[in-house]
Parts: C-alpha cells; structure tokens; sequence
C-alpha cells in the first residue's frame, strides 16, 4: 500500500515549490520510486522539477474520445497504454499531470481516468506525492486512496493561515484524510505574529515548522531554473529538511 501525501494551501504560498522539496527529500532518502501527481489545473510542478511534460492526462483522454485509430485493443488497455504515455520517468521518481480539463469547470472525466488506474499505479510506487490547486474537491475525485499526510502550505499572514485552517476542515468533512494534517509555514521572514499564532491555535492546526524567505528561490525563478535543484546550503531547503525528517518515518 502507498504512502499518500497530498499538499494544499492558499495559492501563491510556495505551495509547489514545498512539494518539490518534499518529492526531493523522499528520493534522497531512499523512500523510492515515487509518484509525483501534478493535480493543479494551472500545472507547473514540472518546471519545479525541470521536467518537460510530453502528455497530460486531460489530453490523453480527448485522444481516446477520438479513437486513435486503434483496433483489436480493450477499452482498459487502451487506458492503461495512454495512461502510460503520460508517465514522466527520472531517476528514483515519475511524474504524471492532470493538465487542462476539457471542458469549462469540469475535472471529473480526467479525474476518473486517473483514478481507474491509480490502484495499479501505486502498486509500483512505496509513495504517491500530489501537488494539488486551491481546494479540496479536485483531490476527492481524484484517487479513492485515504491520504495519510496533509501537507498544508500558508505564508505567516493570518489571513493565509485562516484558508488553510477551512482546508483542513473541508478535508475533514470530505473523509478523506485518515493520516495526520500539518501545517508549514513559508516565507517566514520574521517568525509569527500574536494573531496568526492564536489562530493556529484555535483552528487545531498542528504546526509542523516554519520555511524561511530564500532569496535563492526568488534568484532560481527569476533565471527560469527549476528549484528541485537549489542548492544544499539553501535556508528553505534546510528548514523544509529538518520539518520533513519529522513527518517521514
């Protein structure tokens, strides 16, 4: 059974950017392969891990919507093949995108695609990471797998920890949480402020840790580099290090 770790939070928080780090923690330290899940609508987990998406599940699926061409093959094989197709494979993890839906406000065909497949895909991976967009829904359609770590990302403002705090609840009411739900804060220049600790504390967040502001990542987006790729010394990847030693066993 996969270990699956979902990560949520207000967007423009570094949501992503954490992922990375976490997904690059967990093959440093042999939790491998993994499956990295790019369920964002908006996907650019790629371009964290400077990796070049050739498909996406969203147009994997219009693809079988047209047929193809193929004959003499079953409606599950033909999905497990594009499914397949859509499988970025690097060293120690693999990535697979939602991509755009395929119609205005609607996820649930793309979704389902992957969820026909995603027992037999965790099979193969000890770990799943998904990376998800704003919300909770997507993530519900997404996989019938219980996540088992909530990653939950906020900037320190308290109006950030306040989104995250009706994440958590959302989750909660969805029944698709049976894990543990955390809390990191990013881009904490100056620790928390009286009011965003108190509403830590009153929304039951469990606050893993705080992630520094890097002035190396605002350096590697500016240059267009992938930040999977920051460097060792690197105070976010640091601090992110430090947090995900307590969460992964």
């Amino acid at each position: 059974m996969s270990f699956l770790i979902a990560m949520a939070g207000k967007g423009g928080t570094g949501k992503t950017t954490t992922a990375g780090m976490l997904l690059r923690y967990l093959v440093e330290h042999g939790k491998t392969p993994v499956l990295a899940v790019d369920a964002d609508a908006n996907s650019n987990f790629n371009e964290v891990l400077g990796l070049q998406v050739e498909m996406t599940v969203g147009q994997a699926r219009e693809e079988m919507k047209k047929g193809g061409g193929l004959v003499d093959i079953t409606k599950d094989q033909l999905i497990e093949m594009r499914i397949n197709q859509c499988l970025v494979e690097t060293d120690g993890f693999d990535l697979i995108a939602m991509g755009q839906p395929e119609g205005p406000g609607c996820y649930c065909a793309a979704n389902n695609l992957v969820a026909h497949f995603m027992d037999v895909l965790a099979k193969n991976y000890p770990y799943i990471l998904m990376d998800n967009e704003a919300g909770m829904e997507h993530m519900s359609r997404l996989t019938t797998h219980a996540v088992d770590l909530l990653v939950l990302v906020s900037d320190p403002s308290w109006r950030g920890i306040q989104a995250v705090g009706r994440l958590k609840a959302l989750a909660q009411a969805l029944k698709i949480v049976v894990g543990r739900a955390v809390l990191i804060v990013n881009r904490a220049a100056n620790g928390l402020s009286g009011k965003a600790a108190a509403e830590i504390e009153a929304t039951g967040l469990e606050l893993a840790g705080l992630i520094p502001e890097d002035p190396l990542i605002a350096e590697f987006d500016g240059q267009g580099r992938p930040t999977y790729q920051l460097p060792a010394n690197s105070p976010a990847l640091q601090a992110a290090y430090e947090i995900f030693a307590k969460l992964i066993s």
